[in-house]
């Protein structure tokens, strides 16, 4: 049936509390980039629209103690540069609960009102039940837009919705259409890339996505574990021991699974990690390190690629932060937004993935970049989200009693 969104209940004359990620890098007090406050802005512009008496937002910001206010993480900056985006004045409070906050909020006479920010109080991470009481008690309705902590059962995330009408925005409300598409129910063929550093970090995810997809194509750090599962020598690189085991394991599942899995055929390969003499290689030897893929591997994951209709990818595939090393991860994501004007549906898993396509200027060459690194992970591995399960369903008919249309 699938959860409700703005668009499902009736927002006028209501005072409505909306969940956003505005977790943004920070350098001083100024926002280097401000992309989650613009994500935002589409939701916060509906709900204005339609006729809320006023929309309170809440946020986390950094990893402050929980123990009271931090001018370090203060949501300040976001306050200013979201005033700014909008055009309007944004009422920064200096909590989040509490008796001033309640007076805050009913005396303020903007229309956006950002209460400080959520971690300076361990109750948010504890979901505890009573903060997310305290904060319900401001607001009629609660919209949950921050796809980026839907897979932590926070106050404001899962708590609160206990106590309020409660659905998506539009952010969370296009991520679980495109992630559950894309898992659930996807054009064929449909190809996986993954990469990044750890076999660790993506085992869930493999397993899950051995039940759905065509073809996996793996790069990155984590290629060497699968490498040397298969007696390949991977010199210096990347291993994790205790996993050769289950990497081989999960090529054999592959295989009886008709799930194709094409590993790295060549190598750019360096002596140290620190260098940047580096150079191609059909091998790696010992004393080398493998930090990208190389053209031939490049050319196979393109062949690949070119039959698919939907392309997952969820991690680098070298080390593309620094130049010498981003050709391979460069190359993919150009080949990917070619394929996306050609219709084929790429979404890109969040994190270091979203990280890098942002770094190539490709953000608006791809039919979806996923705004949370873990929750999008999550969501993959097939793992249920705190922060979605908690929203209201949609009705099929008859009313619901929470407002809906």
């Amino acid at each position: 049936m699938g959860k409700m969104t703005v668009r499902d209940i009736d927002l006028k004359n209501k005072k409505v509390i909306i969940r956003a990620d505005f977790n943004v890098p920070l350098e001083g007090d100024k926002i280097t980039d401000d992309i989650r406050i613009r994500a935002a802005l589409p939701t916060i512009k509906y709900v204005l629209e339609s006729g809320a008496a006023k929309v309170i937002l809440m946020s986390h910001l950094g990893r402050p103690s929980g123990k009271g206010f931090e001018a370090a993480f203060s949501l300040a900056p976001v306050a200013k540069r979201l005033g700014e985006l909008l055009g309007q004045p944004v009422k920064l409070l200096n909590d989040c609960v509490g008796d001033t906050v309640k007076a805050g909020v009913l005396g303020a006479s903007e229309k956006v009102i950002l209460l400080e920010n959520l971690r300076f109080h361990k109750a948010e991470e504890k979901n505890d039940p009573a903060f997310a009481k305290e904060l319900a008690s401001l607001a009629d309705i609660y919209v949950n837009d921050a796809f980026g902590t839907a897979h932590r059962a926070h106050a404001s995330t899962a708590g609160i919705a206990a106590y309020l009408p409660a659905v998506s925005g539009f952010l969370i409300e296009k991520e679980l259409q495109y992630l559950g598409q894309a898992v659930n129910n996807p054009e064929r063929p449909f190809v996986v890339i993954l990469g990044g550093a750890k076999v660790s970090d993506k085992i869930l995810l493999i397993e899950n996505l051995l039940k759905k997809a065509d073809a996996i194509l793996i790069g990155g750090g984590m290629a060497y574990t699968f490498l040397k599962s298969q007696g390949i020598n991977i010199g210096d690189s990347k291993l994790e021991k205790d996993k050769i085991g289950l990497a081989g394991e999960l090529l054999e599942k592959a295989k009886k699974a008709g799930v194709r899995i094409e590993l790295s055929q060549d190598f750019v390969i360096v002596p140290n990690f620190e260098s940047n003499d580096a150079k191609i290689s059909d091998v790696i030897p010992d004393g080398f390190q493998a930090l990208d893929i190389g053209p031939k591997t490049r050319a196979r994951f393109k062949e690949i690629l070119s039959t698919a209709r939907t392309v997952v990818w969820n991690g680098p595939l070298g080390v593309f932060e620094r130049d010498a090393f981003e050709v391979g991860t460069k190359d993919i994501a150009v080949y990917l937004a070619g394929l996306t004007g050609k219709g084929v549906k790429t979404i890109i898993g969040g994190g270091d993935s979203a990280a890098a396509v942002s770094k190539f200027g490709l953000d608006d060459k791809m039919t979806h970049i996923s705004t949370g690194g873990g929750a999008s992970l999550e969501f993959l591995e097939g793992k249920e989200l705190p922060g979605v399960v908690a929203l209201n369903d949609k009705k099929s008919s008859g009313g619901c009693g929470c407002g809906c249309r």
